[in-house]
This record gives structure tokens, C-alpha cells and sequence, in this order.
């Protein structure tokens, strides 16, 4: 009978706090339902960190999300154009964004194919977020691909109760800007609500040619009552950016040509104008929530993402056959070459629906929640203009692909004997995914299913603002689109991640201070190993075991009114165990063989820190200096120190000052100097290699960041 009854209440019950600590975890509980079933709360025994909007706003002077996110502990970040505008990247604990599961208002937001995260395509969006949760780790369950690095959760469907209009505009170094308008109602007739923003970015790019043009919009009304909501989100983003995804080689960055861009140039003479990518991609979001009873609440949302762009190149002295287009008429030899300009298309569209029933007593949270989500996608290529004639204009290459994801997971968090918190999370996934073929294996035909279990469980205490707390997860997570075309006899694993995290935390009005201790291994993670496959191809390879442990370090202090300070670090070992490499050996064929017994997984630095000093020497003005320190990273798996990228600093200074006319409700000046001591570093690089004439020639590959360059913005709030 204890059994059935113990089996009901879990049932019921999952991931939450008891109403005595409800003030103390006010970001958690003012979160909206749908949100709120993703997000670890304040006492989940997982590495997280929150961002209010006061605290978004301060960073929020056009450059893209990661760069938003840079201060949060073990994050780096990178940029193709060298200073956070356009094409950017992060990692968490050395993962890449193909690893972070990121969700906007619990909606899925990685791409379903390539499972990354192209922040271009939500110009400003941060200025529409409410708030943000960072976790780091599996963490809780989410909906969409699996998290080996992290979660980022985005909220903005947070009620304004007063209405308002902002305008929000900067400019600095490069010709970067950014304008923004804001319009909300506030709350009309107690019951109505409607939010509304345009925004517009651009930048020159530290980078040469590396411009991006950028454009958003975002649109929400909700209708609201006591037991009641129902809420329409429309957004989208359109970008323009000239391409900067090549690096630049080691010889340039020894001569000091840091902002050589090699995009356009198989073009004769000038490199040519327009080697850009252009994208739009359109989110629509429809939520219900539904109060019942005093314990019990339910929530669904359906969503649809249309995305559509291409990318174009000019292409030096390419045979019309490879495009499977006729010769053009001559009245000489043959005609079977040309330089052509080609664009590489992408028609996405991503739709579904997420779910939860969210229960919730003096002692017990619960959420039984899921999805259903369906991508299909086209990929097609089309040669637009060739210099010796072109007799037709059709698609070289059109391939299709679907896959279809569902995810179910219970989680609950009960108090029991006083303070202490038992968790547990249990998640069924199903993945269906078919493709109809590659670029450059259009006959390659790929159908797979897999089906995961991602267990998670923990404890927690806490009591007179100590908290500890352990926690054990499994992740799981299929191959990307690119590992897929290793051919038949080739076909990828799918990888698993097994995640301990122990932490200690200690909260007092004027300091606080946190450890986390955790170990992830992993096995059959895909990395790269130079190994060409069945087709020809570098691509990912699953390697049996590799993992990465650390401690993540935080804390800050209000030493007085006028001043305080926070920081993190985070020291880590990341290691593949057995690693092989592959070298292509030009002088007699095939490739060489090297074995590794223990190396550095690549882009993963040991130490990683951060921290941040405000004074506030009088009440409208404050001033901050940022610091930010990178270790020494490998570009390969094999620890070699030929292939590195270098350890660095980086210090910038931000200055608010606030002032409230009588007219006017609030405006704030903000000044942000980056890189102030105009360091020369590159967060991000790639390597390949092989052996010609006897000689192993390295080939490192580097993405340079910009020296001391300004931003300054204006804000002003109606």
C-alpha cells in the first residue's frame, strides 16, 4: 500500500520549491507557466545562472547573444567578424552550440538538422527577453536536441503592467549601430496586453568586408485573467551578412594582417561584392494556460518557424558538369569551364506543439510535460550567372529531409525531514529522421530512429541561505546532418553523456559565494579526427571515451553602497582517451596513422574566468570594468602545441548614467570601451594538416577579435 501511494505522489509531484522559499525564488515563480516547466528552480541540484532584464540591459548595446552571456561562468565566445556583430559562436565548459539546447519561451530553438544555434537570425532579440537561464550540465529536461553542454532558456512572455514606449539606439567602432523602438499598452481593462518592437543593426565589421545588415520584429498580445491566459507571439529576423567563416591563415595573423578576409576572392581582380549569407526566419507562438483547482496548472503552445535563405559565391573555373548543366554553344574548341556565381539554398519549416501539467503543494512541485515537433526541410543549389554563357538556370542539386521529435518527461522536487529536497527526472525521447540525399552524395539515402531514456535524479538541502546539492543525468543524442554523409559502411552513433554535479552555496544580504564540483563522460562523442570517409569527406568520427571534470568557482559582494564585485573561474581537465589521427599523405597516398593515449579535447581551456567591479560614486552614475581570461586551447585533439590558440585577457569598461526628467520616465547614457588595453587575441580557430615532400605542413586557421573599439548608446524610455 506505501508503494502505491509513493508511486501516486510522483505522479503528481516534480521540480520545484515548497512555499516558504517561494519569495526567495522569485525569478523561478514570476516565470510563465511554459517557462517555468523548462528552468531549474532555486533549489534544483543543477549549475545554473540567472539574468534579470535590468541586467540583460546593461550589455545590450546591439552585439549578438553570446556576447550578452559573456560574463556568466565557464562561457567563451567567438565572432566571425571580430566585435560580436553578425555570425557569433559560444561554448559552455568547452561544448560547442551544437551541444546547448536552447529554447525560446520553452519553444525549441536549435536547427533540427545541423543542431546548432545561428543567433543572426534573431536580430536583438535580447531586448524583447524578460529574462534568461544559463544551465550548464545536462540540467533539467527540455524540449528539442539533446543538452551535452548546457541549456539556455529565453522568457518574454512576462506581463508589463504600465504601459511604456522606448527608443534604444547606439553607435560605435566599425560603423556599428543599432535602433530600437519598444511599445507596449500595459494592461487594458485588467485583461489585455500588447507588446510590440522594431529594430534595426549593422556593422562594418572589424573584419574586412565582413558587413552585416540586419532587421527584427516582434509582436505580443495576450489576453489574461484570474485562471486564464491566452497569448500570441509573431517575431522574425531577416540578415544580410558578407561571409567571414574561412579564418585567416597563420603566415597572415605573424604579419600582422589581422582583418584579411579571403571570402570573395576566387573572383579575378576586387573580390567580389556580394559573397553573403541571407537569411529570414519567421516564429510564430500560440500559448494556453489554464489554472485548475488551487494545486494544479496546465499550459500547451503551438508553434510553426519558417526559415528561408541562401548563400552566395563566386566560384573560379568550375566545370558546367559538376552542375549537371550542358556546355554553352561554341564556335571553337569545347567550352566546359567557367567562373560561375552559385547560391546554396535552404527552406525550412519547423512546427509543433509542447505541453505541461504542472502540479504544486506546500511541499511538492511536479511537471509531466513533452512535445511533438516536425522539421522538414529542402536543400537545393542554383548557378545564377556564369562568365561564359549559361544556356539554363535550374537547381543542381535538390534534396529533402524530415525528422520528427518526441519528447515526454516527469519531474518532481519534494521537501522532506525539514530541509532537504529529493529530485528526480525522467525523459523519453523519439527521434524519426530521413534524408534524401547530400550535396555531394545526392544518392546517399538515410533513415534512422532512435529512442532515448535521459534519467535524471538529485538531492538538495537548504537552510539559513546554505544550500547543498548532488545530482546524477544521462543525456543522449543523435548525429548531426554533415555526420550522416560518412557513407553506409560508415554510419554514426549516437553519443552519450553521463553528468555528476556536486555544489555548495552560501546567500547573505551583502555577499555570496558558490563551488560546483562536476565530472561528464562521455561515449561515442563525435569529434574530428582528419579521417576521410566512404565519400571522401572529413567528417565526424565517434571516439569510445572521453570526458571533461572542473570546478566552477562564483561570488560577490556588496562591500558598501557605492561599490561591489563579482566573479567566477572555472578549472577544468577535458580529455579524450585512445585518440587516433588521421593525416593525408600526399607523397604515397592514403593516411598516416598517429595514436594518442590521453590529449586535451580540442577548444576547451583549462581555466576560464570572469569577473566584474561597479562603483556607484554618486547615485545616477555607475561604473564597471569587466575582465575576462581564456587558457591556452588546442585546435585538435592531439595536444600539439604547433596548434594552439593563445591564452588571453581581455578588459573592458561600461559606464550608465541615469536620469529622470519631469517629462520623461527614465534616460540612461551607456559607454562601453572593449578591449581597452587592445589586446590581440583569437577565441576560435580550426587546423588541417597533411605531409607533402617529406614535410608535415600545419595549417592553422584563426578568427581574429578586434583591438579597443567603442560602443555608446542612448536609451530613453517614455
Amino acid at each position: 500500500m506505501k508503494r502505491i501511494f509513493f508511486i501516486s505522489n510522483l505522479l503528481l509531484a516534480a521540480c520545484g520549491l515548497n512555499a516558504q522559499q517561494e519569495a526567495k525564488d522569485s525569478f523561478y515563480t514570476l516565470s510563465p507557466v511554459e517557462v517555468r516547466a523548462v528552468r531549474a528552480s532555486e533549489n534544483a541540484p543543477f549549475s545554473k545562472t540567472n539574468l534579470s532584464k535590468k541586467e540583460i540591459f546593461k550589455n545590450n548595446l546591439g552585439q549578438d547573444i553570446p556576447f550578452i552571456l559573456n560574463q556568466t561562468p565557464s562561457v567563451v565566445i567567438n565572432s566571425d567578424a571580430g566585435n560580436g556583430f553578425g555570425y557569433t559562436g559560444m561554448r559552455i565548459r568547452g561544448t560547442d552550440a551544437t551541444r546547448i539546447n536552447v529554447t525560446l519561451n520553452g519553444i525549441p530553438y536549435n536547427d533540427a538538422e545541423s543542431q546548432g544555434t545561428f543567433f543572426v537570425d534573431l536580430p536583438d532579440f535580447t531586448s524583447s527577453a524578460g529574462s534568461i537561464q544559463i544551465q550548464r550540465g545536462v540540467g533539467t529536461s527540455s524540449n528539442g536536441a539533446g543538452a551535452f553542454g548546457g541549456s539556455i532558456n529565453f522568457s518574454t512572455n512576462e506581463v508589463i503592467k504600465d504601459a511604456y514606449t522606448e527608443f534604444n539606439n547606439s553607435y560605435g567602432s566599425f560603423n556599428s549601430w543599432k535602433s530600437t523602438l519598444k511599445t507596449g499598452s500595459g494592461l487594458l481593462g485588467n485583461h489585455f496586453t500588447v507588446d510590440a518592437r522594431l529594430s534595426a543593426l549593422g556593422s562594418d565589421g572589424f573584419i574586412d568586408r565582413a558587413f552585416s545588415h540586419l532587421r527584427s520584429a516582434y509582436f505580443s498580445t495576450a489576453y489574461i485573467n484570474s485562471k486564464t491566459s491566452l497569448r500570441l507571439n509573431v517575431f522574425t529576423g531577416k540578415e544580410k551578412t558578407y561571409q567571414a567563416w574561412y579564418g585567416i591563415s597563420e603566415d597572415d595573423l605573424l604579419k600582422g594582417n589581422r582583418t584579411v578576409n579571403y571570402a570573395g576572392t576566387e573572383r579575378p581582380g576586387l573580390p567580389y561584392d556580394n559573397e553573403t549569407d541571407n537569411y529570414t526566419q519567421t516564429h510564430y507562438q500560440l500559448f494556453f494556460t489554464q489554472l485548475l483547482g488551487k494545486r494544479f496548472s496546465f499550459n500547451t503552445a503551438l508553434f510553426s518557424t519558417h526559415g528561408e535563405g541562401y548563400y552566395e559565391q563566386y566560384k573560379a573555373d568550375q566545370k558546367y558538369s559538376k552542375y549537371n548543366l550542358p556546355d554553352p554553344p561554341s564556335s571553337g574548341s569545347p567550352v566546359t569551364r567557367s567562373d560561375m556565381i552559385r547560391q546554396l539554398w535552404l527552406n525550412n519549416n519547423f512546427y509543433g506543439n509542447i505541453f505541461s501539467l504542472q502540479y504544486k503543494d506546500n511541499r511538492t512541485q511536479a511537471t509531466l510535460g513533452g512535445g511533438l515537433s516536425k522539421y522538414r526541410g529542402l536543400h537545393y543549389g542554383k548557378v545564377i550567372w556564369a562568365e561564359k554563357g549559361l544556356t539554363a538556370i535550374k537547381n543542381w542539386y535538390d534534396l529533402g529531409a524530415v525528422k520528427t521529435d518526441l519528447n515526454i518527461y516527469l519531474k518532481e522536487q519534494t521537501q522532506f525531514a525539514g530541509y532537504w529536497h529529493i529530485f528526480y527526472d525522467l525523459q523519453y525521447r523519439h527521434v524519426k529522421y530521413d534524408i534524401d540525399g547530400f550535396r555531394e552524395n545526392p544518392g546517399l539515402m538515410v533513415n534512422n530512429q532512435f529512442d532515448f531514456f535521459n534519467p535524471k535524479a538529485g538531492i538538495s538541502y537548504y537552510k539559513n541561505g546554505w544550500k547543498a546539492y548532488a545530482s546524477y543525468a544521462i543525456a543522449n543524442k543523435e548525429p548531426n546532418r554533415d555526420d550522416f554523409e560518412a557513407g553506409k559502411t560508415q554510419q554514426p552513433k549516437p553519443e552519450r553523456l553521463d553528468d555528476i554535479e556536486m555544489g555548495i552555496e552560501k546567500k547573505q544580504d551583502s555577499y555570496n559565494w558558490s563551488a560546483t564540483l562536476y565530472f561528464m563522460k562521455y561515449k561515442n562523442q563525435l569529434v574530428l579526427t582528419g579521417q576521410i570517409n566512404d565519400v571522401g569527406a572529413y567528417t565526424r568520427t565517434n571516439i569510445p571515451e572521453s570526458f571533461r571534470t572542473g570546478v566552477e568557482l562564483q561570488g560577490s559582494w556588496q562591500f558598501s553602497k557605492w561599490m561591489n564585485a563579482s566573479a567566477n573561474i572555472t578549472y577544468s581537465k577535458n580529455k579524450v582517451k585512445n585518440f587516433t589521427e588521421y593525416i593525408d599523405d600526399y607523397d604515397n597516398g592514403g593516411q598516416k596513422i598517429n595514436r594518442y593515449s590521453s590529449t586535451d579535447i580540442a577548444l576547451s581551456p583549462a581555466v576560464v574566468g570572469g569577473a566584474i567591479v561597479n562603483f556607484l560614486p554618486i547615485q545616477k552614475l555607475e561604473l564597471g570594468l569587466l575582465g575576462k581570461y581564456v587558457s591556452k586551447q588546442y585546435l585538435d585533439n592531439t595536444q600539439n602545441e604547433e596548434r594552439i590558440l593563445k591564452a588571453f585577457y581581455v578588459q573592458d569598461i561600461r559606464i550608465i548614467y541615469t536620469i529622470k526628467p519631469k517629462k520623461l520616465k527614465e534616460i540612461s547614457l551607456v559607454g562601453q570601451v572593449n578591449n581597452v588595453l587592445n589586446k590581440k587575441y583569437e577565441p576560435n580557430g580550426y587546423t588541417y594538416n597533411y605531409i607533402y615532400g617529406g614535410q608535415l605542413s600545419v595549417n592553422n586557421y584563426y578568427f581574429p577579435m578586434a583591438g579597443t573599439n567603442v560602443m555608446v548608446g542612448v536609451n530613453v524610455r517614455l
